[in-house]
């Protein structure tokens, strides 16, 4: 998400925006969305827990859960976790705030990794009611039509999921990632990454050009997170629920995309897999070289749960797994 926003930034300067005041829409779920979402959850594997710890013969591992955006609520709960987890010897992180750096200077001078760099653009490769939605939809986070058609679909599917409000905030990025990088910072423990952001963005890229336009019309409309959206994530995060976080976005993104559910499921399970379990499966191959130490494994919430999740992986590998304090 720290990259989309540098992007937006870069090309546009923006006036410091009032935060986002979302409201959350879990209270407002009818009978039949919150059954739905009830007998997802009732089948998922870890959906809750925001601190596990995960232990086999000398190596001792914390699992956080993270939350990429900003939240003040996060202020005391790093303060609840900093006597635990300063006495690691490593943070792992997805991507650390050094690396990200580099990647965001070499991005500066160089837009082609997102761009589409030959041949026709979206203008061209989408209906026209479609890119004329699309376009007002990007418009509102920042990204003029004439940017936006040259850019890749992949880059801007993810860019949907940012609120408006949330593109114009500097402090955006504070998020959890960010406060237990300051923690580490503040007391001398090495930090890794546990991808390259160039592996991740080939990642996202490996599927042809016309296939991506065409999820990117699909899920257009399940996609675009509003204010009350990013509230109801972050309540579900603070409530250390976030199995329920991806299973709400899905029994949701269904009747947002007005696909039918053949259809919304096939590009859901897509998305996820690209998202969510290519990564975990990357990230458990370097995971499970970390041996007689204690490590922090500070990751997006959502790599936690279900299957494919680092906790079940783990439980697989070996590892007893002990819900902490958060």
């Amino acid at each position: 998400m720290r990259l989309m926003i540098f992007i937006i930034f870069l090309f546009l300067p923006f006036s410091v925006h009032a935060a986002c005041e979302g409201r959350d829409l879990r209270p407002d779920l009818t009978p039949e969305v919150l059954a739905e979402l009830n007998k997802a959850l009732d089948s998922l594997l870890f959906p809750e827990g925001n601190h596990w710890l995960a232990t086999k013969d000398d190596t001792y591992l914390h699992l956080i859960g993270t939350l990429h955006t900003n939240d003040p609520r996060m202020g005391a709960v790093v303060q609840r976790l900093t006597p635990v987890l300063t006495q690691a010897d490593a943070f792992y992180f997805e991507v650390t705030q050094k690396d990200m750096t580099a990647f965001e200077h070499d991005l500066a001078n160089d837009l082609s990794p997102v761009l589409i760099t030959s041949g026709p653009t979206l203008i061209d490769l989408m209906p026209a009611e479609d890119w004329a939605a699309l376009s007002v939809s990007l418009a509102e986070r920042g990204i003029p039509g004439w940017m936006a058609a040259k850019m890749r679909p992949w880059f801007l599917s993810i860019m949907l999921g940012i609120p408006p409000c949330m593109a114009q905030d500097p402090n955006a990025n504070h998020g959890m990632d960010a406060r237990l990088t300051e923690m580490a910072e503040k007391h001398g423990i090495p930090q890794h990454s546990l991808e390259r952001v160039e592996d991740l963005m080939a990642l996202f890229d490996s599927h042809p050009l016309e296939q991506q336009v065409q999820s990117l019309v699909r899920l257009a409309g399940a996609l675009e997170a509003s204010e009350d959206h990013l509230a109801t994530m972050a309540n579900a995060y603070l409530e250390e629920r976030h199995g329920e976080i991806i299973q709400l976005a899905r029994v949701q993104g269904q009747e947002e995309s007005g696909l039918s559910p053949e259809v919304f499921n096939e590009e859901w399970s897509g998305f996820e897999q690209q998202l969510l379990v290519e990564r975990n499966n990357s990230w458990m191959q370097q995971i499970l070289t970390i041996r007689d130490q204690t490590a922090v494994i500070a990751v997006g919430a959502g790599h936690l749960s279900d299957t494919h999740g680092l906790l079940n992986q783990l439980q697989l590998a070996g590892y007893t797994l002990t819900r902490a304090p958060f």
